[in-house]
């Protein structure tokens, strides 16, 4: 894992320290100790975790500035990307939400023994109240891009930034977007590909140029129904 991680982050052009990659590997560790007994990731194989997770998620440190930045991780599942990005640069201030009890409080109760200061939240996206907070926004695979942008962008202020990371049906995302992420107050600034392993990944990268409006965002099942 070790080996993987840091030849991965070299590719990306990111340094990191033994301090950073002792955490790394830790915190790896204890996903896949954990995962035995609770699914957090079908990824099992300790240099997969290193690229397909760490590197995966590390790639967006390149695309927005993260330094003492304030980032919320919608949907963070196991913690990615947000305890990726927060190991990769320590100074970020970070929030993990997620819906699922059990897995807010394994993330709290592992990040808490690594040392590693996060605030770990369960609650669905558009019940949580912390409207405009944020300086970035990221998530990865929750939903499309025209239902995710209503559930992230309304937490970023203005001037800050969403970062969606996407498969290779970003482009096809983007276009079916491009009304939503108006409304909500985003202007698209570019599409990010960048090389993980023998494939190329994609994030979407938008900025919050006008507050959300006060409607949005609506109850989920309304949001999937009926994407804006």
């Amino acid at each position: 894992m070790k080996d993987t991680l840091l030849l991965e982050a070299q590719r990306l052009g990111l340094s990191l320290s033994e301090a950073q990659t002792d955490l790394f590997c830790r915190f790896g560790q204890a996903l896949l100790e954990k995962n035995q007994v609770m699914n957090l990731t079908a990824i099992t194989e300790p240099k997969a975790v290193a690229t397909l997770h760490f590197a995966d998620c590390l790639a967006l440190l390149n695309f927005a500035d993260f330094k003492n930045k304030s980032v919320i991780d919608v949907g963070c599942g196991a913690g990615f990307p947000g305890v990726p990005l927060k190991l990769g640069e320590p100074s970020i201030r970070l929030t993990l939400l997620d819906s699922l009890q059990k897995r807010v409080t394994w993330l709290n109760e592992t990040l808490d023994g690594l040392g590693v200061q996060a605030q770990c939240v369960a609650s669905r996206a558009e019940e949580f109240k912390a409207r405009e907070q944020y300086d970035i926004a990221v998530s990865r695979a929750v939903a499309r891009l025209n239902v995710l942008a209503e559930l992230c962008l309304p937490f970023v202020r203005v001037g800050g930034f969403f970062l969606a990371m996407k498969g290779s049906a970003a482009p096809e995302e983007l276009k079916e977007a491009k009304r939503a992420i108006s409304l909500l107050g985003g202007e698209t600034q570019e599409l990010k590909e960048y090389p993980i392993g023998e494939a190329t990944h994609c994030a979407v990268l938008i900025r919050k140029v006008r507050p959300t409006p006060p409607q949005s965002p609506r109850r989920f099942a309304k949001i999937k129904q009926q994407p804006l």
